[in-house]
């Protein structure tokens, strides 16, 4: 058996090993080292479990990964997020489908510090959901709007797929963040879009809120936000400036928010703890991907299957247009099955190759690809983000008017990527202008 035949019976194994529901780092790491045995002799396969390991993790990039999800978890303990939702709800009272926007508007601002979709959607919907209910709003608005609106999460930085992707693709971190603020944005907009549209046709769907909101309210809500703010606008701020690198924006950042936690005596020290733990297990878990990724990678362009697709592909690479129909085929479907982080790491091998090859801007992509990624995440029958939200209204809403509620919104989606990929300077300006 060629080394060709051998990469491409390793890929089938793989997908099979993770349908299987085996764990998505040991898989990667088990099946790679097996296939490059096999072509290379044992002790090149342990060789490359020697070395590759070492060279992901000791990647100065990779040390922004705890940082940011520290100032998350830290946020999220902290309850420091609770006032971004409260600060829109109460500025949003008088617009149809206040509420729903204001989710949409906090998970904004949420994202800011967490770089999450599912810590957001999670953290949102806690607060968001029951509040809209209480309002007689339709449960598909209330609950599609929080499930959506945490997808905002892996676009606006921090963004973890966009650090792991800078990290795979040797491209800037700080500029893929810049990148990502333009798409976050539009849409967060065409979200609201939705929500207002839908409202105005049908105004069952959000009924107005009886209590009318004062001045006085408005100001004390934005009174408890504004260290939150100053918060987001320092360590980003300091960041595109060029006073931070992406790991001392992270670490400011998570500093700051436990000192702002602790001086409100929001955050214990139990709670610090559980919130160092908490960053701790999922940075070691993310990381035994990313090491399952490289090896796959190493294994990929050792067997000779990683040129063989590539040159399979190759008609591709000189039709930009075909080639991204296919990888935007390819990421929809691969999204009903698998989370995003591990479809990114598993493909980026195959991709990226092909990406050079039809000379598409790597910074762009990254984006578009997050995009993609985000989608998967509410598209059944695995959408996470939707199950995310179950696991947090639990009867109160079937898990199928969660997905009807999701329909328009992912509508919205569509036209969003068709826009960010026909007209890439919508990514592009903000890296160019400020990078």
């Amino acid at each position: 058996m060629s080394g060709v035949e051998i990469g491409l019976l390793a890929l089938v194994l793989l997908i099979a090993a993770l349908l299987l529901g085996m764990p998505i780092g040991p898989a990667l790491i088990g099946v790679s080292f097996l296939g490059l045995w096999a072509v290379k002799g044992w002790m090149v396969a342990l060789g490359a479990l020697g070395v590759v390991p070492f060279n992901f993790a000791a990647n100065w990039v990779l040390s922004s990964l705890p940082m940011f999800l520290l100032l998350g978890h830290l946020c999220h303990r902290a309850g420091l997020t609770d006032g971004l939702f409260r600060l829109a709800r109460l500025w949003l009272a008088a617009v149809p489908g206040g509420l729903a926007i204001a989710s949409v508007l906090g998970a904004t601002g949420f994202a800011a510090m967490c770089g999450s979709s599912l810590a957001c959607s999670a953290t949102i919907g806690k607060i968001a959901i029951p509040q809209m209910i209480e309002a007689r709003y339709h449960p598909q608005l209330a609950a599609g709007s929080v499930a959506v609106a945490g997808t905002i999460g892996a676009l606006i930085p921090p963004s973890i797929i966009l650090i792991f992707y800078g990290l795979i693709a040797e491209v800037p971190v700080t500029q893929l963040f810049l990148a990502g603020i333009s798409a976050g944005l539009l849409t967060a907009i065409g979200y609201i879009l939705v929500i207002l549209i839908r409202t105005r046709l049908d105004p069952s769907l959000a009924p107005p809120v009886d209590h009318h909101v004062t001045r006085a309210e408005r100001l004390a809500a934005l009174r408890e936000t504004w260290p939150v703010i100053l918060l987001i606008l320092a360590v980003f701020g300091g960041l595109f400036g060029g006073i931070f690198t992406p790991t001392e924006a992270g670490a400011a950042g998570a500093a700051a928010a436990a000192l702002i936690g602790f001086a409100k005596r929001s955050l214990s020290l139990r709670a610090f703890t559980e919130a160092v733990g908490e960053t701790a297990r999922a940075t070691c878990a993310l990381i035994l991907i990313g090491i399952g990724a490289s090896l796959l990678a190493r294994f990929l362009t050792l067997s000779g299957a990683g040129v063989f697709i590539t040159d399979a592909f190759a008609v591709l690479g000189e039709r930009p247009a075909a080639l991204m129909l296919a990888i935007t085929l390819l990421y929809i479907f691969l999204g009903c099955f698998l989370e995003p982080i591990s479809t990114m790491l598993i493909t980026l091998p195959i991709v990226l190759p092909l990406v050079a090859k039809a000379g598409l801007d790597p910074i762009w992509f990254g984006v578009v690809l997050t995009k993609l990624l985000e989608f998967g995440m509410l598209t059944p029958p695995v959408g996470l983000n939707v199950f995310v939200i179950k696991g947090v209204v639990g009867d109160l809403i079937p898990t199928s008017e969660i997905f009807r509620g999701v329909f328009w919104f992912g509508l919205m989606d569509m036209a969003v990527l068709t826009l960010l990929i026909c007209i890439p300077d919508i990514v592009l300006f903000l890296p160019r202008v400020l990078g």
